[in-house]
């Protein structure tokens, strides 16, 4: 891959080097050790490096296949189609390999089982409509898989083939189910609102927003979805920077409690649900199985990645460094991090770039609203899930 600039964090000091070439690469080290007590530290001298800058309207989802390729949906902006990228993260060739026709803005992409490419945001401004792809080349579009799952975020399938979505935007905490034949969208179950009209959970004002004194509320409850080898499923919760935790049986109805507040439907999860709520969370937005059952979580709102063992314990992977000169955050290499996903032993996440608390003001960084794919260039002692073939 051409290579114009490579920055690094070393002690939390930014040291810029310029290499006289084309296209774009930047990485970035570790200013800090990893929390004590946690089972995964960050590589000695590993960098951020990145193999992907959006020049559209933003990203958010990422997937993987098991060649050592990511795969990202860019959102087009207005009517344009929305364009499907393929990057091999060893070599950096980016291909386009179909789009979502406009208008569209994806949030969230997944494998399913029969190898094609299922991409949430479809329909815009609804955002109420699944589509799927066979991956090929600039030319292959995307036809509607699903329909009744407005602003559908996070994506994923359990092991009888159904897909599982979220409502992200749509703030109700709803989850989804959708049979593997496709069709209309059910309502399965709901996480607890925050931000809502009844006087119940965090009200207008109570965030940080892009100054200390302007209010900007987190009030997404359902964002990231994994399940785990025993069809458990893990919800992130952005809003209380929390992990739920939800147990299901064969034919994918809620064995875990729910009903238990009046003041919320009758289908919306117990506080007992909660498999773990810590300000290390705070921001949780898309998140990532490995090997050993930990959750990997890209914490939007602290510019971290936070990992949470199986007895639901977070521990601080990485965070961006404190710029020496500003007392920011937003300096980078993590820009509003969004979804990690492992390939064998490398972690990649996207970064969004969101203006808001620790990426405030969002000019800091290496991307502004476009988003971004960043890589580590050194192996995690973590092993992520085995992804599809293609």
């Amino acid at each position: 891959m051409d290579v114009t600039r490579r920055t690094a964090w070393r002690a939390s000091v930014l040291l810029a080097a310029a290499v006289a070439t084309t296209g774009v690469l930047v990485g970035w080290a570790h200013g800090a050790s990893a929390v004590r007590g946690s089972s995964v530290v960050f590589p000695a001298g590993a960098t951020w490096t990145t193999v992907f800058t959006g020049t559209k309207a933003g990203i958010e989802g990422l997937t993987g296949d098991n060649h050592g390729n990511l795969y990202v949906a860019e959102r087009g902006g207005g009517s344009n189609p929305c364009p499907v990228w393929k990057i091999a993260v060893a070599s950096g060739e980016t291909t386009q390999v179909g789009s979502v026709p406009g208008p569209c803005s994806p949030s969230g992409l997944a494998f399913g089982p029969d190898e094609r490419l299922y991409v949430t945001g479809a329909d815009a401004p609804a955002l109420d409509q699944i589509d799927v792809l066979t991956p090929g080349d600039a030319s292959a579009e995307a036809t509607i898989f699903a329909t009744g799952v407005a602003q559908a975020n996070g994506i994923a399938f359990d092991s009888h083939g159904n897909l599982w979505a979220t409502d992200g935007n749509e703030k109700q905490g709803i989850v989804y189910r959708v049979g593997p034949d496709g069709g209309a969208a059910t309502e399965v179950f709901r996480i607890p609102q925050m931000a809502n009209l009844v006087g119940v959970g965090r009200q207008n004002g109570t965030l940080q927003g892009t100054s200390p004194n302007t209010a900007n509320p987190q009030d997404i409850v359902a964002n990231g979805i994994v399940f785990t080898r025993s069809d458990e499923m893990v919800v992130a919760d952005t809003a209380r920077g929390a992990l739920w935790r939800v147990s299901l049986d064969s034919r994918g109805n809620v064995t875990s409690p729910v009903g238990c507040d009046s003041t919320y439907p009758a289908d919306t999860l117990c506080l007992d649900d909660v498999f773990v709520e810590s300000p290390y969370l705070e921001g949780a937005d898309g998140i990532a199985l490995d090997a050993s059952g930990r959750v990997w979580v890209d914490a939007n709102e602290r510019q971290a990645i936070v990992v949470v063992d199986d007895r639901g314990v977070p521990s601080e992977f990485f965070r961006d460094p404190v710029d020496p000169t500003t007392g920011r955050r937003n300096g980078g290499p993590l820009e509003t991090p969004t979804s990690p996903v492992f390939l064998g032993h490398t972690l990649c996440t996207t970064s969004s770039d969101g203006n808001r608390r620790d990426n405030s003001p969002n000019s800091g960084g290496e991307v502004t609203s476009t988003g971004k794919i960043s890589c580590l260039d050194e192996p995690v002692s973590a092993t992520g899930l085995a992804l599809p073939v293609r």
